[in-house]
């Protein structure tokens, strides 16, 4: 996801060879955990990235802070290239702002099968609380659009999640010939069958 501002792709003006920090799969939980949404405490949100760990090779950054009937994007930050002018304060309608993102959450209208059962995976798995009765938090649920299609579930245990640490992935696939939902709910069904430590596959 690319966010426009008056209409203008701000990333590939400032960060043309970048990609999205924004992934669909981000959008799925509560309102307030969305990316870009505005809180009354100001937070400092990466925009995209160098297909890397941007500590390392730099990205976008700005922080997103509502004030009163305001949305507020300040202090931008293009750690990719410094030489290269960021944008100044941006000033939106908090009524609006937030109406566009409930918006771009609900489109799903672009979205391919494999995309669609992500969506059902990943929605069930944060409202079904799953992975966490195991002590384990997921990190990425992936539509995988090569041959053959599927959807990839990685997962680390709690106590040890970091960009390092060791992880396990459900590799499930998807055909185009079955209902999403019912795929999806079929995907989940062999997810929660078991202890999901024992039943993945260690990265």
């Amino acid at each position: 996801m690319r966010p426009l501002i008056d209409g203008r792709d701000v990333l590939a003006q400032i960060h043309p060879g970048g990609v999205s920090s924004c992934s669909r799969r981000e959008w799925f939980g509560p309102a307030e955990a969305w990316p870009l949404s505005a809180l009354e405490e100001p937070r400092r949100v990466e925009l995209s990235n160098n297909d890397c760990y941007t500590g390392c090779c730099g990205g976008i950054f700005v922080t997103i802070h509502r004030r009163g009937d305001r949305v507020v994007w300040s202090s931008w930050q293009n750690t990719n290239d410094i030489r290269v002018p960021v944008p100044a304060d941006v000033h939106f309608d908090a009524a609006q702002y937030d109406a566009e993102l409930t918006r771009a959450v609900a489109d799903t209208g672009w979205e391919e099968p494999v995309d669609t059962v992500a969506r059902f995976v990943t929605q069930e798995l944060v409202r079904s609380g799953w992975f966490e009765r195991w002590d384990c938090v997921v990190d990425q649920v992936e539509p995988r659009r090569e041959e053959p299609e599927g959807v990839e579930v990685y997962f680390s245990r709690r106590r040890e999640a970091s960009p390092h640490g060791p992880g396990f992935t459900f590799d499930l696939p998807v055909t185009s010939d079955v209902p999403a939902e019912e795929q999806a709910r079929r995907l989940i069904d062999r997810i929660t069958a078991d202890d999901p430590r024992k039943t993945a596959e260690p990265l």
